[in-house]
């Protein structure tokens, strides 16, 4: 059973300028995400500077958005770590939380073996019954997660169901849907792609345009799933010249910029990220004006 199919956002973890969550704006970003058709919500993953968090922050905000959410959607706690111990420590007390499935990513700065990976997820699939997703983004981490890989886990684990390949390579991808004949959720990584991976499988996206623009990131997923190939592709073509302003930075400085002008969050980040460039800051805001949402 799939964890979710269509629009799930990447939710940004909103903050005060001193640094510290804020929960306020938090609930408000899950609300925002609840009445425009999102599908799921993960948190604390990349996008909502996981990295950045302490243990206890980390937890807690899982914990605050499951309170939140109150089973409208599913909720997918980003729980990887380079160390497998932390990474089975943060699986476990999210599903204590009561999240309803986790989203790991592959150990970074590490950088392990095909072997290695597969010993790391496996020990974390080990030690919960929750539905996981594999989250492979080699740019970030150093490591890329093969298809081979992807697809033994979720042959030898059941609770080891899909995979958010961010890697970017559609011809990887291709290998893989290949490779999983179905037997593996495969979910876009990456907002430019969100028709190309479906057209081979793919069960949507774990989106970070779908913050700013959560209907319309829906309504992507939905449009081809009701057989309105036309209709997703000319959506997917109209939102590219935001999904590269949201990318111009790295990611998540410019979609806290982006919030931060549509009024829904302060736009602060931890530190080693910073604010934007000026002439990235313009070259956002055009794009924003030019989708509709400024």
């Amino acid at each position: 059973m799939s964890i979710f199919r269509g629009s799930g956002v990447a939710i940004v973890t909103p903050m005060h300028e001193d640094g510290a969550v804020d929960y306020e704006q938090f609930a408000e970003l899950i609300e925002f995400q609840a009445a425009n058709g999102t599908d799921a919500i993960i948190v604390c993953g990349t996008t909502g500077e996981a990295s950045t968090l302490t243990h206890e922050e980390h937890l807690d905000v899982i914990k605050y958005c499951v309170e939140t959410v109150a089973g409208r959607i599913p909720v997918v706690a980003g729980t990887g770590s380079n160390c497998t111990e932390t990474a089975v420590y943060l699986s476990k007390e999210a599903q204590s939380a009561g999240a309803d499935g986790l989203l790991l990513v592959s150990p970074y700065y590490n950088k392990a073996t095909q072997k290695g990976l597969y010993a790391h997820f496996r020990a974390v699939a080990e030690a919960v019954d929750l539905p996981i997703l594999l989250y492979n983004v080699p740019s970030r981490t150093g490591c890329n997660i093969l298809p081979e890989t992807v697809v033994k886990l979720c042959q030898d684990m059941e609770n080891i169901v899909g995979v958010k390949e961010a890697s970017g390579n559609i011809t990887q991808i291709a290998s893989l849907a290949a490779l999983a004949d179905g037997k593996v959720d495969i979910y876009s990584g990456n907002d430019d792609q969100i028709v190309p991976i479906m057209a081979l499988g793919g069960l949507g996206v774990i989106s970070v345009l779908a913050n700013v623009a959560p209907a319309q990131t829906h309504e992507i997923c939905q449009k081809f799933f009701d057989g309105d190939v036309e209709g997703s592709r000319r959506m997917q073509l109209e939102a590219i010249e935001l999904c590269q302003a949201l990318f111009c930075e790295v990611n998540p400085i410019p979609v806290k910029a982006a919030l931060n002008l549509m009024g829904k969050c302060s736009g602060a980040l931890r530190m080693p990220l910073t604010p934007m460039e000026p002439s990235n800051m313009q070259r956002l805001e055009n794009a924003m004006k030019a989708y509709g949402i400024l």
